[in-house]
């Protein structure tokens, strides 16, 4: 046998536990934090999709959403699922400031790295969505540390009452929501005996617009891809970015969201 034909079957012997283990066969990764689910495309050092389940939820739901992750992994990008943290008897996210829990921003940022060491995915290009609760915590994090991840793609989920008075700075965001949700309606609406209120999804895109310095409320381009309407604003600070996109369905992760995604994040500069 050749030098480099053993080389590579060492490799791969040495290598395969490693990936069976945490990775492949959707196995869990630990983390000192929690723990996180990956599964990884053809090729070395892959941009990656972060992305967070919704209350209730779990990464091995995530996971299973097929319709979203296979895209992603065809399209070349890494896909991880976060665990989310135990609340009130049921696995989401502490999102909103102030909340007891785990620091989710330090918990999330431990885990790319922790991915970035085990893969060797590229932790500059990584992307944060989330969808519902985890779609709140994309919408918090982005407005306390927009340099944290290179873009953020919450579905169905935005900001709480009362709405943040301003976020630290610009940022690359692309939000989706589906029309005739009534989960997290477009509106947002009263939970827990009006203990809690889910914000108006547009007073979040003003907040995002001001984050921005974009120069005028009005949006200055649309267009239509597949069942989505977009509309996004380029009048803004350089390096920023902010769309949304409606489609005609309620509370879930539509099919065709994954490459309108990649398609939007790969058009930024960077990307």
């Amino acid at each position: 046998m050749r030098l480099r034909d053993l080389l590579a079957v060492l490799f791969a012997t040495a290598a395969t536990p490693v990936l069976a283990a945490c990775g492949q066969d959707q196995g869990v990764c630990e983390t000192d934090s929690g723990s996180y689910r990956i599964e990884l495309p053809e090729g070395s050092n892959p941009p990656l999709v972060v992305f967070l389940h919704g209350y209730g939820g779990s990464a091995q739901g995530t996971m299973k959403n097929r319709g979203m992750v296979e895209p992603l992994l065809a399209r070349g990008y890494a896909v991880m699922a976060p665990e989310g943290a135990e609340r009130n008897g049921r696995k989401s996210w502490s999102f909103y400031p102030g909340w007891d829990g785990r620091d989710e921003a330090a918990f999330l940022k431990e885990v790319v790295a922790d991915a970035a060491q085990r893969f060797g995915v590229d932790d500059h290009r990584v992307v944060l969505g989330g969808f519902s609760a985890g779609g709140f915590m994309v919408n918090y994090l982005a407005c306390a540390d927009p340099e944290a991840f290179s873009a953020y793609v919450p579905v169905s989920g935005g900001f709480w009452r009362p709405h943040p008075e301003s976020c630290a700075g610009p940022v690359r965001l692309f939000h989706t929501h589906g029309w005739t949700d009534n989960v997290v309606p477009l509106e947002g609406r009263a939970l827990g005996g009006g203990r809690f209120l889910q914000g108006d999804i547009f007073a979040g895109l003003e907040i995002w617009r001001q984050a921005n310095e974009c120069a005028d409320n009005r949006p200055d381009g649309f267009s239509t891809t597949g069942q989505f309407m977009r509309r996004k604003w380029t009048a803004c600070a350089d390096g920023s970015a902010l769309e949304f996109a409606l489609f005609p369905g309620g509370h879930s992760v539509p099919r065709g969201w994954a490459d309108m995604m990649v398609d939007w994040y790969e058009g930024l500069p960077g990307g």
